[in-house]
């Protein structure tokens, strides 16, 4: 059975694909009978009224009917004016199209069509006759409809060989018709494309199964837009098809509300039916009755927006309940819901990457897909406060359209704090749907605990709740917080949710469960306005000015459980201070996070029994408190900067400690000896110098950092090699060195860190040498930028999938760097000695990004694989483009590739190798390799005839961009984009998705900006001859107020000729566009320019005859 194509669309709105419109007693017999089995063999749903008898009572639902269908197809018979209600039929037939736009196709069955225009004939005689005892009014609409049907383009049966041919050729328009009414519904939805691909595997709608498939995501992810987008492309492929959404539930419950499930079910299943139908107050007195009416039915059924199993239960319950090839798709935010009804094949919709992000509030924004010039960085901002939900961006962008730059900046800080009704009320749906204790899990991450580990929150929070494992469970499946590496992630509007939830507890701040707000948390420490209520506060000392904290602040606050003062700065502002009677700090705290603390020790009547963590960065403390506590819950001691720390105090009864850290600037601190009994500690980070090697005995290391030392002084009385390679553990997972003096060569000993995935030694000027034989099997990034002696790294892993070599002495790639499999970016900037590159970029499937900018000596690279200089698949010879499969570029990765200000650089060479997507140069003029070019935005080519030509089109631009603003700190870039739309002499039209790219620059200078493009001119379900044009013309449009275009060019690489249907040119000279004639400039000698202007007028002449351009 073929399968349903996913490039067809129509309105979610038509039920069906076409009503025919008839008179029965002259074709219902033969002619028509015929024409609805080819309209159900072709997967054409047709309204059907056969079995109907035609009274008064049934009128509205043929007008409902009419109004839901696609197409209407009205079959003029002899007798067709004798029934009233074929007429009327009719005035609602030409009403929908006037007012739905609804296609209308007039066939005339062994009857002339001027007879229905003119009513004339018999034709005419019979609709007089009709009209008799009619108003004069009805008889003018009548003729009026007659008229203007008849004078559209339809089918006359003395114009076809025979009636089977007929049929075909009508059922023939109808799909084509269908296949080209897009619905512009979800215009603005970027990569739906993508969305319909992925489902379309999932739905594997060429199995004769029945499919249950699930879509699973957050609250305004768009899982509707796609289900409603996918629906519009499947639903005329089934003989019955439901989009059941949130409405349609609720008015069940709200009936029910009080009933038990049961009678509920039976309700859903009499609504459910009905709709599904077409029929008005079907009965069902037994749960079977779906079963009953649909086990032979294929049908295709949506349900929207599920939050309750009852009506999975009453709707779907089982796959036997309906036909072969039938498919169910459910939409939640609860992939609980799915699981537990047996739905494993899950579709899970992620947020948009944040180029797409992007483009879609642009969308919404400006009507395109890149910022109105001046609005770049607004509009990157505005899309990062969305926090990429699509939702979230079409509400940002649709309020934002029109409006000024002013408006912008001054709506920023609104959005930052509040969230927007539309917003807040589709995102509440879910909050409301959980328990209580679900509710309370969600607002403390909201307010506390985002972006941090699910251990450390489990740590904290596990004794408050009843089961932390499960609750956290159910806020996954909820799609209301996301884990990513071990990390929680809720999204931006969720916090913002959450944050707005508490707010609304009450106008007080100090009554509130979590303060939050930088203000608010000020007003209610500097004033003791604090209670019971409060369990957490988290203040950003970045956002405040000096203040001064009362010194009864927290008594009142005796439930206070999670105290965070913290700074996002490298260096600490001093703005929070404390009087010196300050002694209390609540006894109940769990987590206690202060950066700066500003006294030398905790209040003397603090008990920290219940510290589960102690977190006290570049504070003034020199001791943290007298005496032994029993400290079984703290699991982790955060020390790190505070540089007066004389002591660590006695943590012999900090049984469960498993995280120390300390300051590396520490002259001298006194250590006890109970810091060897530490079994569970699995993490020392940057251990104080000098100490005493036995200290470390016993401890399990699991990231190891130093900074701004000498090498040789980091433990007394062993050597630095030695040091390192007795030290570190093979549990290591992090070793981070940077700025280490006197430091050649790292020990061979490291061969033993077979755990380790992150190696960074940066700024290490000293080291020459890195040991070789060895093999990191974990190591997933190795970083040595600035290593400025460093001439070369052997062959230390093959898991390497980051490696940065920035400003080192290395003279060339190594070999081996094509056994790196999994490398994805090699970044090797300002390496001074590097002359040449050859990097097999054929072996390296995986490779993404290579930068080689500012290697002033590098002459030439050899990036592909293939012999140097190897020409690209299409090239032109003659005046004729040549197609050439020789040496296939499909097996050869495509790349990004910087080689700014490389002025040694044969860039010819560089240009016609196969492995490059973007690429960019340090360049003023035009590489001669493009041989068409313009200072315009278009030019256009008749396209060449060339035997079994693939279906796609492939060419490169160049474009001569100059950045010449103000110095920054940071990159600048520029958007580009590129299309093409293609056209053929007999009318077909094609226009090609922008390919949207980004290149960035960190100084002012000239660029060559480079793109490889591939377009697809194949359509799904396509014949050869459906993917064949004559002309096509590209567009190039760059973006950017600080970038001037000063020209681009094309390089034709494949033409998109085919053999079976190519009548026209045989040359690729190009034809230009009216608009850039004069701005054109073409690579060829003089000669082949007057060939240019002679075909062009030849072009002209036939275009004139034989297309619209």
């Amino acid at each position: 059975m073929a399968s349903p194509s996913f490039s067809s669309s129509s309105s979610p709105n038509w039920r069906y694909d076409v009503f025919p419109s008839f008179r029965g007693e002259d074709i219902r017999k033969n002619f028509l009978s015929h024409f609805l089995k080819e309209l159900e063999r072709k997967m054409i749903s047709a309204f059907k009224d056969m079995e109907m008898e035609r009274s008064q009572s049934i009128w509205p639902e043929i007008v409902h009917a009419i109004r839901e269908s696609r197409i209407a197809v009205v079959l003029f018979s002899k007798n067709y004016a004798s029934s009233v209600w074929c007429l009327n039929e009719l005035l609602e037939i030409m009403r929908c199209r006037e007012e739905l736009g609804q296609i209308v196709i007039p066939v005339f069955y062994v009857l002339d069509p001027s007879q229905v225009r003119k009513q004339n004939g018999d034709f005419g005689k019979i609709f007089n006759k009709t009209c008799q005892n009619k108003t004069k009014q009805v008889k003018e609409q009548w003729q009026k409809a007659l008229t203007d049907v008849a004078n559209i383009l339809g089918f006359h049966s003395e114009n076809c060989a025979g009636e089977a041919k007929m049929i075909e050729e009508i059922t023939n328009d109808v799909l084509g018709k269908l296949k080209v009414t897009p619905s512009e519904d979800f215009g603005n939805f970027v990569g739906l494309k993508d969305h319909m691909k992925n489902m379309s595997s999932l739905l594997d709608l060429e199995s004769k199964e029945v499919k249950m498939v699930g879509i699973w995501g957050p609250s305004g992810i768009g899982k509707t837009t796609i289900a409603r987008a996918l629906y519009s492309r499947l639903l005329r492929h089934f003989q019955g098809r439901i989009f059941i959404d949130r409405s349609f539930i609720s008015k069940s419950k709200e009936i029910y509300s009080k009933a038990n499930d049961y009678n509920m079910k039976l309700h859903l299943q009499e609504q459910f039916l009905s709709k599904l139908l077409g029929k008005e107050s079907i009965q069902v007195d037994h749960l079977g009755a779906v079963r009953e009416r649909l086990k032979h039915r294929k049908v295709l059924i949506f349900i929207d927006d599920l939050d309750d199993k009852v009506v999975l239960d009453a709707l779907v319950g089982q796959n036997q309940w309906f036909g072969s090839w039938s498919r169910i798709i459910v939409v939640t935010t609860d992939k609980h819901l799915l699981k537990s009804h047996g739905i494993d094949c899950i579709y899970e919709v992620d947020f948009p990457s944040e180029k797409t992000a992007l483009e879609m509030l642009c969308r919404y924004a400006f009507n395109k897909n890149v910022p109105d010039e001046g609005f770049e960085k607004l509009a990157v901002e505005v899309a990062q406060l969305a926090g990429s939900l699509p939702l979230g961006l079409r509400v940002l962008g649709s309020y934002l359209r029109g409006r000024g730059k002013d408006h912008w900046i001054s709506s920023l800080p609104i959005l930052k704090d509040s969230l927007d009704v539309d917003i807040k009320h589709v995102l509440r749906f879910s909050y409301e749907g959980l328990s209580e204790e679900d509710q309370a899990l969600f607002r403390h991450i909201a307010c506390l605990f985002n972006l941090e580990k699910v251990d450390d929150i489990k740590l904290l929070l596990e004794d408050s709740f009843k089961s932390f494992e499960i609750g956290f469970a159910n806020l996954v499946a909820k799609s209301l917080v996301h884990v990513r590496l071990n990390i929680v992630e809720m999204h931006t509007l969720l916090q913002l949710l959450g944050k707005e939830i508490v707010r609304e507890q009450s106008r007080n701040p100090g009554k509130r469960e979590f303060i939050v707000n930088s203000e608010d948390i000020c007003d209610v420490l500097e004033d003791s306005d604090g209670t019971k209520r409060v369990l957490g506060i988290s203040l950003n000392i970045d956002e405040i000015g000096w203040f001064l904290i009362h010194e009864n602040a927290f008594k009142k606050m005796g439930n206070l459980r999670f105290l965070t003062i913290f700074t996002n700065k490298y260096m600490l502002d001093k703005k929070v201070h404390l009087p010196d009677s300050f002694d209390h700090l609540p006894p109940k705290l769990k987590l206690l996070c202060w950066e700066g603390y500003p006294m030398k020790s905790l209040p003397s009547n603090f008990c920290p029994e219940r510290l589960v963590k102690l977190k006290m960065k570049n504070s003034k403390l020199e001791k943290l408190w007298e005496g032994s506590w029993n400290l079984t819950c703290l699991k982790e001691v955060n020390l790190w900067g505070s540089e007066n720390l004389k002591e660590i105090p006695d943590l012999s009864r900090a049984t469960n400690l498993e995280k120390l850290y300390l300051c590396y600037r520490l002259s001298w601190v006194k250590i006890p000896s109970s810091m060897q009994i530490f079994n569970n500690l699995t993490k020392v980070e940057t251990l104080p110098t000098p100490i005493n090697h036995e200290t470390t005995k016993g401890l399990h290391v699991a990231e190891f950092c130093m900074d701004n030392l000498k090498f040789e002084k980091l433990v007394e009385g062993i050597q630095p090699l030695m040091c390192m390679g007795t030290m570190l553990p093979t549990s290591l997972k992090v070793l981070f060195l940077s700025d280490i003096s006197n430091m050649v060569e790292l020990p061979f000993s490291i061969q033993n860190l077979n755990n380790l995935t992150d190696m960074k030694i940066i700024r290490c000027m000293d080291l020459e040498i890195l040991p070789t034989g060895i093999n990191l099997v974990s190591l997933e990034r190795l970083n040595l930028n600035g290593c400025s002696r460093l001439k070369t790294f052997p062959d230390i892993s093959r898991n390497i999938s980051s490696l940065y070599l920035e400003e080192t002495a290395i003279e060339e790639v190594p070999p081996w760097t094509e056994n790196f499999s999994k490398l994805k970016y090699l970044l090797m900037q300002r390496c001074g000695k590097l002359e040449y590159v050859y990097l097999n970029v054929s072996k390296l499937k995986h490779l993404e990004l290579v930068n080689f900018s500012h290697c002033g000596e590098l002459t030439g690279a050899d990036l592909s694989g293939y012999p140097s200089g190897t020409a690209l698949e299409g090239e032109i010879i003659g005046t004729e483009l040549q197609a050439s499969s020789s040496i296939p570029d499909n097996n050869v990765p495509k790349v990004e590739f910087s080689f700014i200000n490389c002025f040694k650089l044969d860039e010819e060479d560089v240009l016609q190798q196969l492995s490059y997507e973007k690429l960019i140069l340090s360049g003023e003029e035009m590489p001669l390799y493009f041989t068409h070019r313009t200072t315009g935005t278009s030019m256009a080519f008749p396209l060449a005839q060339t035997p079994h030509s693939p279906p796609f089109f492939r060419f490169r631009v160049c474009a001569v961009a100059v950045f010449d603003s103000k110095p920054t700190s940071g990159t600048i870039g520029v958007f580009t984009k590129v299309n093409c739309q293609f056209k053929s002499r007999l009318g077909s039209y094609y226009e090609s998705p922008y390919q949207h790219d980004y290149f960035s620059v960190y100084q002012n200078g000239s660029y060559l900006l480079l793109l490889d493009c591939v377009v697809s001119l194949k359509k799904d379900n396509a014949t050869p001859t459906e993917v064949d044009y004559d002309y096509v013309n590209i567009q190039f449009h760059m973006s950017s107020s600080k970038f001037k275009l000063k020209e681009w060019g094309i390089r034709l690489s494949e033409d998109c000729s085919s053999v079976e249907n190519r009548v026209g040119y045989t040359n690729a000279i190009p034809q230009i566009c009216e608009a850039d004639e004069d701005n054109v400039v073409n690579a060829f000698d003089d000669t082949r320019l007057s060939m240019v202007k002679s075909v062009g007028t030849a072009v002209d002449g036939e275009k004139e005859a034989n297309m619209t351009t």
